[in-house]
């Protein structure tokens, strides 16, 4: 600990990952709650800039452009030296690394949690903030399995998982300081109440609920549905970002269809008020739309095989809508799209390609979305994607 540390009265919350979702949405609100915010990144340049400055300017891109000065922030190497000290001393510790580097940081975390535990430190809450159903659970799961029997009791009883939800758009964003970041000004952080261990903290922004589910998914079948989808159906028109997608009249026409079953399942499944989430669905289409969000649709569409899954954002709902019933054929369609992705700088998308020519297409689709050969949905997603040709 440095002698400011020693002497700063704020909390500390650390923020594992320092790229713009990092730095423009969670270590924002943290920062604007009155935690010292520390962010922890591989990045050696924006762990240096951060020491340096201590500060960056976040640009809310909305109609009429704002910006938030956010201090009081420094970083540190994930993986040098101070790490697991700084974890053993936090306060609150938030994740925005992206789903498959949980596993990567968990030996930190739990070399962290048994010095907390051999220093007697009280209790810790750890949130991951990433776009994944469960992931703080999944990385609790992670940091068990590297913990000893006696940190295990220790974790049990005083470091929380509390899952989340997370949405807001944080495209790429260029300013002559690499610290800067833009964003749109729609956000939502829900996070579930009763994982916490010891008292709630009070940040601004964070929403408690005690059915995180509903809102997990909500948000993953609809934001990120739509989102994926007219990125895919994006790249095939030649399109550079999901702005010019969804002015694309056809594909809005599509995103919407797919977001309208996928709501339709949701609806029935959680009992949200069928007006709200139809409004919660415009929003969404609006948001695409934001000319001041250039959200290119290469980024979007990144690691397909994933966002393939069979709980994910495209298939998820379509297993959901079809337990009740209802049409999913605009999302069998968008999920031929995702099939059709083919970016060789991607290596999920090369992987994909390459499964596909090796093994055809019933196959790819058993492998990559888990849902039985011969199904009605198995069977609609081939057709649909033989549909869309090459």
């Amino acid at each position: 600990m440095t002698t400011s540390q020693a002497t700063d009265p704020k909390p500390t919350a650390i923020q594992f990952g320092a790229g713009n979702i990092g730095r423009g949405f969670i270590g924002a609100l943290l920062a604007h709650s009155g935690y010292r915010v520390v962010f922890a990144d591989i990045n050696e340049a924006v762990i240096s800039a951060l020491r340096d400055q201590g500060r960056y300017t976040v640009q809310v891109l909305d109609v009429e452009r704002r910006s938030e000065e956010v201090t009081g922030v420094t970083g540190i190497l994930s993986n040098g030296p101070e790490i697991v000290p700084a974890v053993a001393q936090a306060s609150l510790i938030t994740t925005a690394v992206g789903p498959n580097v949980l596993k990567i940081i968990a030996p930190t975390l739990a070399r962290g949690i048994e010095e907390r535990e051999r220093a007697g430190a009280g209790d810790l809450n750890i949130i991951a903030c990433e776009n994944m159903v469960g992931a703080s659970s999944f990385l609790k799961e992670q940091v068990e399995s590297h913990l000893s029997e006696e940190g295990r009791r220790y974790a049990d009883e005083h470091v929380g998982f509390p899952n989340s939800s997370v949405d807001r758009i944080v495209p790429p964003f260029s300013s002559e300081n690499p610290l800067d970041v833009g964003v749109e000004a729609f956000y939502e952080w829900i996070v579930e109440r009763p994982a916490f261990k010891g008292p709630v903290p009070d940040i601004e922004g964070m929403k408690l609920t005690d059915n995180l589910v509903a809102y997990v998914q909500r948000k993953l079948f609809t934001l990120n549905n739509g989102h994926a989808i007219a990125a895919y159906l994006g790249v095939r028109r030649g399109l550079d970002t999901i702005e010019a997608s969804m002015n694309d009249p056809e594909i809005a026409a599509e995103v919407r269809a797919a977001m309208e079953q996928s709501g339709a399942a949701l609806v029935r499944r959680y009992g949200f008020d069928p007006a709200e989430h139809a409004a919660y669905i415009d929003k969404i289409m609006g948001r695409f739309r934001n000319p001041h969000i250039r959200d290119e649709v290469l980024r979007v569409g990144r690691e397909p095989l994933r966002k393939l899954g069979a709980a994910d954002r495209i298939v998820g709902p379509a297993r959901m809508a079809a337990e009740y019933g209802l049409p999913t054929d605009a999302l069998q369609r968008g999920a031929a799209a995702a099939l059709r992705y083919d970016n060789p700088a991607d290596p999920q998308a090369a992987q994909l390609q390459t499964l596909i020519r090796e093994r055809g297409i019933e196959a790819a689709v058993t492998e990559a979305t888990g849902l039985e050969a011969g199904s009605d949905l198995h069977r609609g997603i081939v057709e649909a994607y033989r549909a869309l040709g090459d």
